[in-house]
């Protein structure tokens, strides 16, 4: 099976609480009528608004929703069916092909079905360093990257994505897909973010660590970042 990562845009006038209540009614379940499985919803909803402070924008418009999913096969001849479903849920869509690594599963509080997952989920689409061979990126991030976001962060969920190759004409150029669940503290709690509450010296640490480790692989002129609502829904 492959791994399927897509970005949705909503309708114009739509607004984003709109959308995001359309898509968990429908959605999901027209996907999984034309066979994607292990799905997942990332939402830009009112239960993460507070934390636009953490938004980080290249896209523009910004993407208002992602849906990750599972194929029997990606390719083109047999993802017709999936492609209209997204079609008909966006005014546009952008899907890569990805390669997960589950670093951290949500074992401290399980997703349930069609329910929101406890905190949120910080989804971020990225590119790699424009003067780095792309392997030197890789090594770095999956190496001693990975590391430094377990220990110097909230995380109770850590999900990489390698992006393998784009399945829309139009889909922007990022290097992978990253999905983090935080407490909901963490919308608007640095503190909390960098697992460091009521410990100032740890907290500066930790956030200089991080992003002293993020600007050595990270193209932050080419990078979205969106806190989101996270739903998993059973096959």
């Amino acid at each position: 099976m492959e791994k399927v990562v897509a970005a949705l845009w909503a309708p114009e006038g739509e607004t984003r609480a709109d959308y995001a209540a359309r898509l968990l009614e429908s959605l999901p379940a027209a996907l999984g009528a034309a066979g994607a499985q292990r799905i997942r919803l990332n939402l830009r909803d009112a239960d993460v608004a507070p934390a636009d402070m953490m938004v980080q924008r290249w896209q523009a418009p910004q993407q208002d929703a992602v849906v990750q999913f599972w194929v029997d096969s990606a390719n083109g001849r047999f993802r017709g069916a999936v492609d209209a479903v997204l079609a008909a849920h966006s005014a546009r869509f952008a899907a890569w092909l990805v390669c997960e690594s589950t670093i951290i599963a949500n074992a401290d509080h399980p997703p349930q079905p069609e329910a929101r997952t406890w905190g949120f989920s910080q989804s971020t689409f990225l590119a790699f360093r424009t003067d780095l061979p792309r392997e030197a990126a890789l090594a770095h991030w999956v190496g001693e990257h990975t590391r430094v976001a377990i220990e110097t962060q909230s995380n109770f969920e850590y999900v990489q994505n390698i992006v393998v190759r784009p399945l829309t004409e139009d889909a922007p150029a990022y290097d992978a897909f990253v999905e983090e669940c935080f407490p909901p503290e963490a919308m608007t709690a640095p503190e909390v973010f960098f697992d460091a509450l009521g410990d100032p010296v740890k907290f500066e640490a930790n956030a200089r660590t991080m992003m002293d480790s993020c600007t050595r692989f990270i193209d932050f002129s080419r990078i979205d970042v969106i806190p989101t609502s996270q739903y998993r829904f059973a096959d």
